[in-house]
């Protein structure tokens, strides 16, 4: 297994909340890692971590062997770490076109070189007949698809998913798993999600961290952390897994 993200030991304060608490775990390189565990178990802060949005107050983070934490985002983005956020944040008076474009001139200068590189990324995104809308016109399910693209565009190694499923229908949820399976399979990109929707967890992630109270409590493939009794009691009852 080649290892891209190595979290050892990472913790998170804020006064007097101990929001991640001593977390450690891997991601293999092309692999699809997941995050679950109930609101307020430290799943998103985790994420700003990595992402450079907050400084660890201990543990550490390498990504492909070099240590990044303490980089600011932008650095981290450079380093190949793209992101979601769990509220989406396009630039409401944007079109879709160009909320993508921004990502892509991080590594293309040329305009026109950007531009079909953000067309490619809203097809496969099933955006691109909506590239000329104002991102505020867009439902739900297409932001959460925006929010991908934007993310997607700026050509990430490890792609940090934050909800990505949220308030989306079965067959929304659907077409999005089949969408991150594509990405996974066609580019070998790899994918760390949080997501509460069990469903796409069961069909996209090869390895499931459980997070409760900031702290790691089972880790595994799927089948076997949601038959985990302290994973039962924390976050899915007994009702999921019967």
């Amino acid at each position: 297994m080649t290892v891209l993200l190595a979290v050892e030991g990472v913790s998170k304060r804020f006064r007097g909340l101990l929001a991640v608490d001593g977390v450690s775990f891997q991601i293999a390189r092309g692999s699809i890692f997941a995050v679950i565990g109930p609101n307020g178990a430290g799943k998103t802060t985790l994420f700003n971590i990595i992402a450079g949005a907050f400084a660890p107050n201990g543990g550490s983070i390498a990504f492909g062997g070099e240590r990044i934490d303490g980089l600011t985002p932008d650095e981290i983005c450079r380093r190949g770490i793209g992101r979601t956020f769990q509220v989406v944040r396009p630039f409401p008076a944007l079109s879709v076109e160009d909320n993508v474009l921004i990502g892509a001139m991080l590594r293309r200068h040329d305009p026109a070189s950007a531009r079909r590189h953000a067309h490619e990324v809203l097809a496969r995104l099933e955006l691109f007949g909506k590239r000329h809308q104002p991102a505020s016109t867009l439902t739900l399910p297409d932001r959460k698809r925006l929010e991908v693209a934007r993310a997607l565009a700026t050509d990430p190694k490890l792609l940090l998913l934050d909800e990505v499923m949220a308030g989306l229908r079965p067959a929304e949820t659907d077409r999005m798993v089949s969408i991150l399976r594509e990405l996974n399979r066609d580019f070998g990109l790899t994918i760390l999600l949080i997501e509460h929707v069990m469903r796409a967890v069961m069909a996209l992630a090869a390895r499931v961290l459980v997070l409760h109270h900031g702290a790691a409590i089972s880790e595994g493939a799927p089948d076997a952390v949601v038959r985990d009794p302290a994973v039962v009691q924390s976050y899915l009852g007994a009702e999921a897994v019967d």
